[in-house]
């Protein structure tokens, strides 16, 4: 049984960091492509940043050059580093993982998420 379990939100000042891990259990992480999202109250999923099988990496907009993903095969745990983090940022953070190693497929496994909350 695929599970992906998210882990590392909490509450943060504005222009602190925090380290979410995402982990996996009955699929070996080093095959698939995972990605990270989030959504707030009220508004849509917003696509973050992938990390390709290859260890090539995409990010939004809305993250690039604060957000940092990562993998670590050997944990079979993908990271995702947040600096820098604003108010906006606050939602709910899930990952994704997509088999075949492609950011651009379809991601068939997702873990429920973990509350990110920026606020002084």
């Amino acid at each position: 049984q695929v599970q992906l379990v998210e882990s590392g939100g909490g509450l943060v000042q504005p222009g602190g960091s925090l380290r979410l891990s995402c982990a996996a259990s009955g699929i070996t992480l080093d095959y698939y492509a995972v990605a990270w999202f989030r959504q707030a109250p009220g508004k849509e999923r917003e696509g973050l940043s992938c990390i390709y099988s290859d260890g090539n990496t995409y990010y939004g907009d809305s993250v690039k050059g604060r957000f940092t993903v990562a993998r670590d095969n050997a944990e079979n745990t993908v990271y995702l580093q947040m600096n820098s983090l604003k108010p906006e940022d606050t939602a709910v953070y899930f990952c994704a993982a997509a088999a075949g190693g492609n950011c651009k497929t379809e991601f068939g496994s997702w873990g429920p998420g973990t509350q990110v909350t920026v606020s002084s």
